[in-house]
């Protein structure tokens, strides 16, 4: 697109070696992965990197928009970078991303932070190329938020993990809750084409990747958007034959597409992780409905008991926004209920956050912030009483976990995940990280499990 390569080797042309960038992405795995694209664009121009600052010669702020209150603080570090600009009047600023995706944001950006000399949208990374060479030609501001659909994902990638890769399998979302903006700054819903799905993971498979990260705002509404394509579970199924030893997660999915084909295909695949991440938001069918979640708490619990059915001990986690507009008392002891009834293995939990440009912003809301941070406290309570007594059923049992880094608060301990994503904290030397170990289950807590190395 754009006659990228020829863009590329000019500015590298003009770079010359030497030249450094500095990328920070915000939010969501989608936007590091993103933030990843942006990298692997830069790096085939010449730049290297670095994670200060002040030693750049070019920053890009890859940006998140699913709260209002990420937005305010990207614009105060842009505005903490008029200085920096100043200091070094050669260095190039670009704002990416979820944020820019919004016209009156770019508009905002253009009108009131001269520093910012390129904006682009979140489907327009293959842009860059064109922006940059303007921006070191000193063209002016370059901004470019079109809705582009080329996304074969062929984008070569700096990725932040040796060993842990995430794989974007399609863009945007159909769905439309009340409270997000996703929708209006992704798009609709586009699938990649499965072969470049299944020769990107054959590749990170070949170069020793151990675990494969499938992304989607909802992966398991993947193929929808072909006329007689793959379908998610069947994609689980194609990636599973893939020769090698590496482990495959997903996220996110949404319970309304959560078919009984892909709880088949979960627990027929070895390779893919035992572990489901099923977004409920409230345990209220009233405030789903708001909401516009399209399912009821009954349907929901209709999959958890279908998966149950099949492996009481399955490891389930959730999404859960707490003071949604109008929630009432007793619409949140439905949420704690469920939370009991479910018997979740973790918990991410939300206040709910006003997001200008949503169906909810709209809604009257007469909900104290005081009381919606009471109802929060009282959740994280009971889902730590849940997940006390959760994680006793691991003691006694050998996970295998792909160690992941050395533990916060002791020395010699390294910590991983379990195959059922179960945070797993062991002794053991900082070589193994990267690898899959066998590890002996000896204690639990609310938050994770601690063991022992054992050879099976």
């Amino acid at each position: 697109m754009k006659d990228n390569e020829r863009f590329i080797s000019e500015i590298a042309s003009l770079i010359g070696s030497g030249r450094l960038a500095y990328v920070r992405s915000f939010g969501c795995q989608l936007n590091v992965s993103d933030g990843e694209k942006i990298k692997g664009v830069l790096k085939r121009a010449g730049y290297g990197f670095t994670e200060d600052e002040s030693l750049a010669d070019l920053i890009i702020l890859n940006t998140c928009a699913v709260r209002e209150s990420a937005e305010d603080r990207v614009f105060g570090i842009v505005g903490s970078m008029k200085k920096l600009k100043e200091q070094k009047p050669g260095l190039i600023i670009g704002i990416a991303g979820c944020m820019t995706a919004q016209s009156h944001i770019a508009d905002k950006i253009k009108r009131s932070y001269p520093q910012v000399d390129i904006v682009l949208g979140t489907s327009a990374i293959s842009a860059l190329p064109e922006l940059l060479l303007g921006a070191l030609k000193g063209k002016g501001f370059g901004e470019d938020i079109t809705e582009y659909d080329d996304f074969s994902g062929a984008v070569e990638q700096v990725r932040e993990s040796s060993f842990k890769a995430s794989v974007p399998i399609m863009f945007g979302c159909n769905n439309f809750c009340t409270y997000c903006i996703v929708p209006y700054v992704r798009g609709r819903e586009r699938s990649r084409q499965p072969e470049d799905i299944i020769a990107e993971v054959t590749q990170l498979a070949k170069d020793g990747y151990r675990e494969i990260m499938l992304l989607g705002q909802n992966v398991n509404s993947y193929g929808n958007d072909f006329r007689d394509g793959m379908t998610f579970p069947q994609l689980l199924r194609r990636l599973n034959e893939i020769p090698g030893d590496f482990i495959i997660r997903f996220m996110s999915s949404h319970p309304k597409d959560a078919s009984p084909e892909l709880i088949d295909a979960i627990f027929d695949c070895d390779k893919v992780a035992k572990h489901l991440h099923l977004p409920l938001q409230s345990g209220s069918s009233e405030v789903l409905r708001r909401m516009n979640r399209r399912y009821t708490f009954e349907k929901y619990m209709e999959t958890v008991e279908l998966i149950r059915s099949r492996d009481p001990g399955f490891s389930l986690t959730t999404d859960l926004i707490v003071g949604f507009p109008n929630e009432t008392a007793e619409e949140f002891e439905e949420t704690l209920n469920a939370v009991r009834q479910v018997k979740y293995d973790n918990i991410y939990s939300f206040i709910y956050s006003r997001r200008s440009g949503t169906k909810a912003a709209e809604m009257e809301d007469a909900v104290s912030e005081e009381e919606k941070g009471q109802r929060m406290r009282r959740l994280l309570e009971v889902q730590r009483e849940v997940s006390t007594e959760n994680y006793k059923r691991f003691v006694g049992r050998t996970l295998r976990v792909l160690a992941d880094g050395t533990a916060k608060k002791r020395t010699g301990y390294l910590t991983g995940k379990s195959n059922e994503m179960i945070i797993v904290e062991f002794p053991g030397d900082e070589s193994l990280i990267g690898q899959f170990v066998n590890v002996r289950i000896t204690g639990s807590m609310n938050w994770a499990v601690t063991g022992e190395i054992t050879e099976g």
